[in-house]
């Protein structure tokens, strides 16, 4: 008997490991992981800023400051960034996610954004050219972002730049309301 009940413990034991892994990685499948170090664009997308909080909150974002909030406590956000697979990671372009890093002052206007990677096929000459990105630079949250209209089309490269286009403006939109909700209205 005592034989047995060690058995079925060990039987126990082995299926609630099994099951703790087995949620680990759900939990990890959720996120889209992307650049772990991300320091060099954030600095690119907020110049002025002197720290960054850690990617935290709700939506998952990284704070920019021109004071660190660690040697003062009342230090404003002057700004968010945050990783537009974490926000709509469901938007793929043709071959897959990409991801791009979107900074946003506290107006609703983005100070610029940052192809980080990308698996597309004609990335080369879409998403990746210094100039996708530019011109996303001072948008509004307000404006359409629309390809053709106010965003550049490339053609062959349709697909990728629609998905980019609206993972930018629908995760702006989205950080804008749940962050900013003064300066969504």
């Amino acid at each position: 008997m005592n034989k047995r009940r060690i058995g079925w413990a060990k039987t126990v034991a082995v299926f609630a490991c099994v099951g703790g892994i087995s949620w680990l990685v759900a939990s990890a499948a959720d996120r889209i992981f992307t650049n772990p170090r991300p320091e060099a664009h954030l600095k690119q997308l907020f110049p002025a800023a002197v720290a960054f909080s850690p990617l935290a909150g709700e939506p998952l974002h990284f704070a920019a400051y021109t004071a660190d909030p660690r040697l003062n406590p009342a230090a404003r956000p002057i700004g968010f960034a945050f990783w537009t697979t974490d926000l709509l990671p469901l938007e793929h372009g043709y071959h897959g996610p990409i991801h791009i890093l979107v900074g946003m002052d506290l107006t609703g206007t983005l100070t610029g954004v940052v192809v980080d990677a990308d698996t597309e096929p004609y990335g080369y000459f879409s998403v990746e050219p210094p100039q996708f990105a530019r011109q996303f630079k001072g948008k509004s949250i307000r404006d359409p972002f629309r390809v053709g209209g106010d965003v550049d089309a490339v053609s062959r490269a349709s697909i990728s730049i629609a998905s980019a286009t609206r993972a930018i403006g629908d995760s702006a939109r989205l950080v804008t309301r749940q962050l900013l909700p003064e300066a969504g209205k």
